[in-house]
């Protein structure tokens, strides 16, 4: 499922972001995989195609970076288009034992601010490459890449020697913003360029109302079924064995656990983690299934009613990467399916993390419900 051209009709829907007055619109792209539920071919497609214009202007490239969350697998398809051996590492806003050392940034426009970079490898990835790619959903300003390369020269001054490049889906950088880019010597890339469009004021006087916690405080069943994941891409990792690994987990999970592929089914990745429920769902498709993939954001999101407002119903839940159970995900748009997949990275148990989640699936008139997660030695 591909085409060569992707429009806003296809890609961009406008919704309001809950108490943040930086920016009180967010840009929703229907098709990505994230707050919107949507086939995991046509997202991987899409994902892909930007991948091929930057393969096509930039092949030389052998690093990656994808911005969390909503970029991960963005990134990642991107890097693995590029070639099997390009590096990649995501950004994250998580606190992971293998991280060590990372590089402090800031999202200036976003909820959750802090961003950090992994750097363990970094240097030598910058060393061997004579592109560096950056991938992000949406550019609006170009704030948040100048940001990152800024201190990424300080630390690494060989990066000024390396072609930079901007990637994303969706870029409405004005005259102004392209111009401090190209002075940044950075260049663009993307699938759609949007016009300049007053998006605050169009969503300004929506009415909306706020996500809320569903308060059951019951027990909601799920079957459990851990593997050993021996790549995370919070770190510098060869992108063709991250997807290797997920590709071959996807068969193991498909024949290990008691799915039926006739039912309507969600599979559903968990804040950074969007990849594997990607290609997990994409199996799941080539088998026959009925497959529809997005994921828990930190992204707080209104809700409306209003004429293709592209949030409809929402659910704030506990974040299964958070020990201390006090950060709240959301899920969005969500209806019944005869059977749920819910697929995480996080080293935590979930057990005590995941309930809330299981609540809301349920009152969603959900069926079964399986998590995969990461287990060791397992």
């Amino acid at each position: 499922m591909e085409q060569e051209e992707y429009t806003a009709e296809h890609i961009l829907r406008v919704a309001k972001r809950h108490n943040n007055k930086k920016r009180k619109y967010i840009l929703v792209n229907p098709w990505q995989g994230k707050h919107v539920p949507v086939s995991p071919v046509r997202a991987l497609s899409m994902m892909k195609a930007l991948g091929i214009k930057v393969a096509m202007q930039y092949g030389e490239a052998r690093l990656v970076i994808g911005f969390a969350e909503t970029a991960t697998a963005i990134g990642a398809v991107v890097a693995r288009v590029i070639h099997p051996d390009c590096l990649y590492v995501q950004t994250t806003r998580e606190n992971m034992p293998d991280l060590g050392e990372c590089l402090d940034f800031l999202e200036e426009h976003s909820h959750a601010p802090e961003q950090k970079l992994a750097i363990k490898g970094l240097g030598e990835a910058i060393e061997h490459t004579d592109t560096v790619v950056f991938v992000d959903d949406e550019i609006s300003t170009g704030k948040t890449i100048c940001n990152i390369i800024a201190q990424l020269r300080e630390k690494y001054p060989v990066l000024s020697e390396k072609k930079l490049v901007a990637a994303s889906l969706l870029n409405r950088l004005s005259l102004t913003d392209e111009e401090r880019l190209r002075s940044a010597g950075i260049d663009s890339a993307y699938l759609l360029k949007l016009a300049q469009e007053d998006y605050s004021g169009m969503v300004e006087n929506w009415p909306i109302e706020e996500v809320q916690p569903l308060r059951r405080n019951v027990s909601v069943p799920y079957e459990r079924c851990l593997f050993q994941m021996e790549n995370n891409p919070r770190c510098v990792l060869i992108i063709g064995e991250y997807w290797q690994e997920w590709e071959r987990l996807a068969q193991t999970i498909l024949s290990q656990l008691p799915l039926d592929f006739q039912t309507d089914t969600l599979v559903l990745g968990t804040e950074e983690a969007m990849l594997p429920g990607l290609l997990l769902g994409r199996a799941l498709e080539s088998r026959g299934g009925k497959v529809h993939f997005h994921a828990t954001t930190r992204s707080p999101i209104s809700i409306s009613k209003v004429k293709d407002y592209p949030v409809r119903s929402g659910w704030a839940v506990h974040s299964l990467y958070d020990e201390m159970e006090t950060r709240r995900n959301f899920i969005y748009n969500l209806r019944p399916y005869g059977q749920v997949i819910i697929v995480s990275d996080t080293a935590l148990p979930e057990q005590e993390h995941i309930q809330s989640l299981l609540e809301v699936l349920q009152e969603n008139d959900c069926g079964r419900i399986f998590y995969i997660g990461r287990g060791e030695n397992v």
